[in-house]
């Protein structure tokens, strides 16, 4: 007789409940609760367990992270020039009303070795932190601000009796980096003064004379409301006037008289010489440069040109006006 095959184990199934326990439940099983807190569990304020996994309770007020300071409003009638060189030439300048000097303490350690003390505003030290509430975030300070009244410009036949260098004219330069640009270059190569317009050029700013680099408070600047009147002025007063344009004939060192006074004309950027401004100059000049160069920023070419006069001139210190004098 044959003994049947045996037989295969199957899946394990249900283990039978105990004799007098629940009767087994069916389906997946459930997952364990996490207990309940307890009370010791909880933070003062009972907002929850403060265990990693759970949100965090937000921090109190003062451990927050604190404001950043209020701006300061600059006064009417004031401006704030930043820097150590705009800073030290405006000390030195008796033309210049003083109001507050804010240094940190490195700053007023280099200062005292380029102005000698007293100064004539009393110093206040602070630390960098509070520049940040006045000047403005790209401003680059070196840790030394002055707080000053604009200069008061000069009319434009007591600025070309100050010297003998030649006299540069704007016709609607806007940007105040490049004015402060050709500040520098004028007072680098003995120029009497600089001409603008009332409008259209930038008012004096801590940018304009931090790019002057001090140049602001020697070379003086004389504002117009008709730039072709300011020419015909000058022309009256024996200067020859000659227009920078890149498509005259004539290059600047082949039209430049050696025996009279010269008045420099730029215009802006993108435009150039305005229609009035050329037919008013007495010629109109180039600059030689390379034929794969369309043209030069307006501050490069005046700083050329200005050198070109200066080349063969020798250059002299500017006379002191009547109220530098009296200062």
């Amino acid at each position: 007789m044959r003994r049947p095959p045996p037989r295969r184990p199957g899946p394990p199934g249900p283990r039978p409940p105990k004799a007098g326990g629940p009767p087994a439940r069916k389906g997946p099983p459930r997952e364990a609760e996490a207990p309940a807190p307890s009370p010791r569990g909880r933070d003062r304020r009972g907002m929850g367990d403060p265990r990693p996994g759970r949100a965090a309770e937000p921090p109190p007020p003062q451990a927050r992270a604190a404001r950043p300071a209020e701006r300061e409003a600059t006064p009417p009638g004031a401006l704030w020039l930043h820097g150590l060189h705009a800073v030290a030439a405006a000390l030195q300048n008796p033309r210049r009303r003083l109001k507050r000097l804010l240094l940190t303490a490195d700053a007023a350690a280099e200062l005292a070795k380029r102005v000698e003390r007293p100064w004539r505003v009393q110093a206040e030290i602070v630390d960098r932190q509070r520049f940040q509430t006045f000047l403005a975030e790209d401003a680059v300070h070196q840790g030394a601000a002055l707080l000053a009244e604009p200069l008061t410009p000069l009319a434009l036949d007591q600025a070309i009796a100050r010297s003998d260098g030649p006299v540069l004219l704007l016709d609607q330069v806007t940007d105040p980096r490049n004015v402060g640009a050709m500040l520098r270059s004028a007072a680098a190569f003995g120029a009497a003064c600089v001409v603008m317009q009332d409008r259209h050029a930038p008012p004096e700013t801590g940018a304009l004379a931090r790019a002057a680099s001090g140049a602001l408070e020697i070379v003086p600047i004389a504002r117009e409301v008709n730039l072709s009147r300011a020419i015909m002025t000058l022309q009256k007063a024996g200067f020859w006037v000659l227009g920078l344009a890149g498509d005259a004939t004539l290059t600047l060192a082949q039209a430049a008289p050696r025996d009279r006074r010269v008045a420099l004309v730029l215009g802006a950027e993108e435009s150039g010489l305005r229609r009035l401004q050329r037919e008013t100059c007495d010629e109109l000049v180039r600059l030689p440069i390379a034929p794969g160069v369309e043209s030069l920023n307006v501050a490069a070419a005046a700083a050329v040109a200005l050198y070109e006069m200066a080349r063969d001139r020798p250059l002299a210190a500017p006379a002191e006006t009547e109220e530098e004098t009296e200062a």
